[in-house]
């Protein structure tokens, strides 16, 4: 049995990432994917605590929820992406200045 510290290194590792993607890189659908990472270690967060107290199911339930919020944020990402690059035939985040007005 792989104890919680375990999973919770690897999830750490993982939001580390995502963290370090969605602040350096410039495009935008790296962006997103570095969110979904991060998103993906909170839930490993969620179920490696669930194992510790297997009766209350609220692990499970949370990252469940999670997941379908990520999917609905894809979607509405990738939308906007592709509205965006309609517009200025890029997806780099520094072009992003028609947004502003």
């Amino acid at each position: 049995m792989i104890p919680i510290p375990a999973f919770l290194v690897l999830a750490g590792i993982l939001f580390g990432i995502g963290a370090v993607g969605f602040l350096v890189r410039r495009n935008v659908l790296v962006a997103l994917m570095s969110i979904e990472l991060m998103l993906n270690a909170v839930n490993l967060t969620f179920v490696a605590f669930n194992r510790a107290y297997p009766r209350a199911h609220v692990g499970h339930t949370t990252a469940f929820f999670v997941i379908a919020i990520a999917a609905a944020e894809a979607a509405v990402g990738l939308a906007i992406v592709l509205a965006f690059f309609r517009l200025r035939k890029t997806v780099r985040s520094d072009a992003a200045d028609i947004l502003k007005n």
